[in-house]
């Protein structure tokens, strides 16, 4: 009778372990989803702010069209790949903030425009976007690595296999923009 109870003791215990744990992963899963869907929050303020910016643009610049024109293509191609991959998000992404870069780059040859205040309020927003896009990627890659580690660590390693729980990959920089950048006027 004694062994009857042992038994079923040692399998509660590993009943509510595995309960314990597949809602911990599950949580971690949440965390990951939820980081990811901040860094669309942030992206979709940055297309909004872009037309505000090109229009604050075009009433002071004639001369750099092209720039503007990289600018809209690069937000269009962006906004397109919203159901894509992770990777094609990253480059449309990572060309928008290029083509970004290059944008206040070329207010520099603009005195006029430097100093216009509804430009400055747009840089200034776009440059806080930008910030909260970056603080939204560590955030996305700190919850990856903390889902990451429960799903390769044992004894969870374990479950999160039969469950199917697998591996996220972390939001990297594309290739560009590990380069500095360069200003010229």
């Amino acid at each position: 009778m004694n062994l009857f109870y042992i038994i079923l003791a040692v399998l509660a215990i590993v009943v509510f372990w595995v309960i314990a744990t597949f809602n911990g992963l599950i949580r971690s899963k949440n965390r990951v989803d939820e980081a990811f869907s901040d860094i669309d929050v942030q992206l979709k303020r940055r297309y909004d702010l872009i037309p505000n910016l090109v229009e604050t643009v075009k009433g002071y610049m004639t001369h750099e069209r092209e720039t503007l024109v990289k600018l809209t293509e690069a937000r269009t191609a962006a906004m397109a790949n919203q159901g894509a991959s992770l990777a094609d998000r990253e480059k449309a992404e990572n060309a928008l903030s290029s083509t970004l870069k290059s944008l206040f780059a070329v207010t520099e040859n603009y005195p006029e425009l430097k100093a216009s205040q509804n430009f400055m309020q747009l840089q200034d927003e776009i440059s806080d976007t930008e910030n909260k896009i970056q603080a939204s990627r560590r955030f996305y890659n700190g919850n990856v690595r903390d889902f990451n580690t429960c799903v390769q660590t044992f004894p969870k390693n374990m479950i999160a296999g039969m469950l199917n729980f697998h591996k996220y990959e972390f939001f990297q920089a594309a290739e560009g923009e590990r380069q500095n950048v360069q200003v010229k006027f």
